[in-house]
């Protein structure tokens, strides 16, 4: 188990965390208004769920385990970033995991709800997604940080994977969906780092999330390695475009989210989104609330669940402000 500490950075009235040391946050609000909030906890050994009426709620709602990591062989070590999805009348939850005895070997993988209760009814495993018949590459190497698009009634898939040669560069793809478990085209670059900010200390382009507004689909993603210089970053296009040509994706030659010492934020990254009952948006992130870190970044617990309301501007852009926190 990891040991954890307590929360010892300086907490400013920006930073007091929504929900403490739930890293990879996801809120899935469903069509009966309810939400749903899953995450990555520091033992990285576990799924678990919390439901509430609102999203406020979500602070002191119960949560319970779904599902425990195996013992061994696949799923049985680093269990990371689940989401909760609803597709095709069903909920899923799309996670990444990797192997006791090969602790860098993530692959995406899919649990199915067997009821419509995902917090009391069966869930049982899937299995890894499955690639296009005519794909031989995605989900050979490190792979993680699945999300799901919906656009005109298609399904789209958004991973992370990283380039499985060299120094292993972890770039963004798309790819549409068959089913909530297959994928029906091969795999599409999306991102993949290309500005200093994408690249301290590694190169990395993961965590996608998806937003829509007014035709246009937002697209952040998260960058570089997990401590301070952890960032968002954002691509967008035009709904009646093809989401499935890169050139047709504008992508930001800035953050849009970055850390800010003076409000007391570090790392700030691998976001969703939500939306509250009257419409407005909500980006749901996770950051830690001190500079220095004892040890590797990735075993330090406390990353918290932080909330932020996303603003427009007059260009119909999302803008992502501190100065805007929910707690």
């Amino acid at each position: 188990m990891i040991e954890t500490r307590p929360r010892n950075g300086v907490i400013t009235k920006y930073n007091k965390p929504f929900i403490e040391q739930r890293a990879d946050p996801y809120v899935y609000r469903h069509s009966d208004g309810s939400y749903y909030f899953t995450a990555s906890v520091p033992d990285y050994d576990k799924i678990i769920l919390r439901k509430s009426d609102t999203l406020k709620g979500l602070q002191e709602a119960e949560e319970k385990c779904i599902w425990v990591k195996h013992e061994s062989g696949d799923m049985s070590k680093h269990i990371w970033a689940p989401e909760l999805h609803y597709l095709d009348g069903k909920f899923y939850i799309y996670f990444a995991a990797s192997r006791e005895d090969d602790i860098w070997r993530l692959r995406p993988y899919v649990l199915e709800c067997q009821g419509q209760d995902p917090m009391n009814d069966e869930w049982v495993e899937r299995g890894m997604i499955g690639r296009s018949d005519d794909d031989i590459y995605s989900f050979k190497a490190f792979s993680l940080d699945s999300t799901i698009l919906e656009s005109k009634g298609e399904y789209y898939y958004i991973w992370a994977e990283k380039v499985s040669v060299g120094i292993q560069i972890s770039n963004i793809y798309i790819a549409k969906m068959e089913s909530p478990t297959k994928l029906s085209t091969a795999q599409v670059l999306l991102t993949t780092p290309d500005y200093d900010w994408e690249r301290v200390d590694i190169w990395v382009n993961e965590g996608p999330a998806v937003l829509k507004k007014d035709g246009k689909i937002f697209l952040t993603y998260s960058a570089s390695a997990t401590g301070e210089c952890y960032c968002l970053g954002m691509l967008s296009i035009d709904e009646d475009d093809d989401l499935l040509d890169p050139r047709q994706w504008k992508k930001e030659k800035k953050p849009v989210l970055r850390s800010d010492r003076e409000k007391g934020f570090y790392g700030p990254g691998h976001n969703s989104f939500t939306k509250l009952p009257d419409g407005r948006d909500v980006c749901v992130f996770h950051a830690r609330t001190y500079l220095e870190i004892v040890g590797d970044p990735l075993y330090d617990p406390n990353r918290h669940t932080m909330v932020m309301e996303v603003k427009w501007d007059e260009n119909g852009y999302p803008v992502f402000d501190y100065n805007n926190m929910i707690q």
